[in-house]
């Protein structure tokens, strides 16, 4: 997910359309690639390609992503700039992010004229190595790896927060930027897509509730860079063991994927976001907050505000991606299965938080998160 600014229709702006041959002619002109395979990856409002292939001094293959971003956001070359230098300082960290693979004159992103038909659009292309591993969503996260993805949003946020330094690091100051949560009440510019009464009045609640119990505490919350997307599709897994036949499977996190909504929050909303996303395939979604938080708060202690917060920002996270989605689709039909991912279970998953309200969700995840964290220790 990403795009700028302004409600309309550049939100999900000039979303890539090229061929894989297309993809193939950029592999080899560009990156100096042997290409033995190309396919497409699912995407939001970017384009990805799986590509095999030989580089020119090598013998063996190797696997790469090919993205090319939406022609709003390649207007923002600082922008992407920036986001590709995070993914090489948190891989230097030891997060397990994509690297960029330079381009034939060293660089680490090309501008490249794309034409559609009567149309010529400018699109960034870039290279990242191609991590093992399969998505959260997948499996059956157990509280060890829910603790572990806690922890590791906290780890990012924190790198960024104190060692990440960059000539163009104001540009993670997106404004209007509609995917931050400070962002929230603009949901109401796109509530036409939602048809539904129940639904309506549902996300009208959760903004009106941000409005008037989140909003005049933003500035007590501590600010940070954050990723603002580790959804269960960028978060990848490997199993750990090799389990018998009645024993469940563990993992260890191989993958952190997709940088293009970083912007500059504050640490509460990275928690929140997780926890929303990490709610989406649980079969006990009530309780997932609660290992989240526990492996966040073992590197970041949340504040008083900042807890008493993080129902709310869990619901706006559910708001932000329900409303977007139907929007979405509105606009893009043809991606309607991968736009709707969340949507499957989001509505239910948001409509029960809003039914079980903010103290009872608060007990379940603060009780969950000490009584896990006293078993660690």
């Amino acid at each position: 997910m990403s795009s700028e600014n302004e409600p309309g229709n550049t939100v999900i702006a000039s979303k890539p359309a090229l061929s894989e041959m297309q993809a193939l002619k950029f592999a080899e002109s560009l990156f100096n690639l042997k290409v033995s395979s190309v396919r497409p990856l699912p995407s939001y409002d970017d384009q990805n390609f799986h590509i095999q292939a030989l580089v020119a001094d090598k013998t063996e293959y190797s696997e790469y992503v090919m993205k090319i971003i939406n022609g709003e956001d390649s207007k923002n070359t600082e922008l992407i700039e920036a986001q590709t230098h995070v993914m090489m300082f948190l891989h230097k960290e030891g997060i397990p992010t994509p690297e960029p693979i330079f381009t034939k004159t060293g660089d680490i992103m090309s501008l490249e004229p794309i034409v559609y038909g009567s149309v010529t659009q400018k699109h960034i292309v870039r290279l990242l190595t191609y991590l093992p591993g399969i998505p959260i969503a997948k499996t059956v996260a157990t509280p060890e790896i829910l603790f572990e993805v806690g922890k590791t949003a906290a780890k990012i946020d924190e790198a960024l927060s104190m060692k990440f330094q960059h000539p163009h690091i104001k540009s993670f100051d997106r404004g209007q930027f509609l995917w931050n949560l400070s962002n929230t009440p603009l949901l109401r510019n796109y509530m036409h897509a939602i048809k539904e009464e129940r639904l309506r009045d549902a996300i009208e609640e959760v903004i009106t509730q941000f409005e008037t119990s989140v909003l005049p505490k933003l500035n007590s919350f501590r600010k940070c860079i954050n990723h603002g997307d580790l959804n269960d599709h960028n978060i990848l897994v490997q199993k750990t063991n090799s389990t018998s036949e009645n024993a469940q499977d563990q993992y260890q996190i191989s993958g952190v994927l997709d940088f293009s909504d970083m912007s500059l929050g504050y640490y509460v909303f990275e928690v929140a976001i997780t926890i929303m996303y990490m709610m989406i395939e649980s079969s006990d979604p009530l309780h997932v907050g609660g290992f989240v938080l526990a492996g966040f708060e073992s590197i970041l202690p949340l504040t008083t505000d900042e807890r008493q917060s993080l129902f709310i920002l869990v619901c706006c996270r559910f708001a932000q991606s329900l409303v977007m989605a139907r929007y979405s689709v509105l606009l893009f039909p043809e991606n309607e299965e991968y736009l709707m991912i969340t949507a499957k279970t989001g509505w239910k998953h948001l409509l029960t938080l809003v039914d079980t309200g903010k103290e009872v969700m608060e007990k379940t995840w603060f009780e969950t998160a000490k009584s896990y964290s006293s078993k660690r220790n």
